[in-house]
């Protein structure tokens, strides 16, 4: 579990796996990214997630006062600017996961990975 928040009419828990699929759906779908990323712990090589496994580039931690620090690992588009990608990417992610959960992102990390050219 993520986190939980106390109500009057009882508890509200929400996995980290939830947030996770909020965070990839919201990164992937900003300007300029290709996808998100997994680096395998074996080799050390960097894949592009497709679907339903776009969650698996995304690392979610919840300190004492549940606040979220999120890490994300993405593949970006070849020839456009990088930092204003992740800017965009830091502000949707900070935002819909907000608005959508009630939790305050305290930090979000954004790691590209890799660069695709349009083929």
């Amino acid at each position: 579990m993520v986190g939980k928040f106390e109500t009057a009419l009882g508890e509200i828990a929400i996995d980290e796996d939830v947030i996770a699929r909020i965070v990839a759906t919201v990164a992937s779908g900003c300007y300029g990214v290709v996808g998100m990323a997994y680096r395998s712990t074996v080799d050390g090589v960097a894949s592009l997630l497709k679907g339903e496994t776009g969650n698996k580039g995304v690392k979610i931690s919840v300190d004492e006062n549940n606040e979220l620090t999120i890490s994300l690992h993405i593949v970006t588009q070849y020839g456009l600017n990088i930092n204003a990608i992740c800017e965009s990417i830091v502000h949707n992610v900070k935002y819909q996961v907000t608005s959508m959960t009630g939790f305050t992102v305290k930090q979000a990390h954004v790691h590209v990975e890799s660069i695709r050219a349009n083929n």
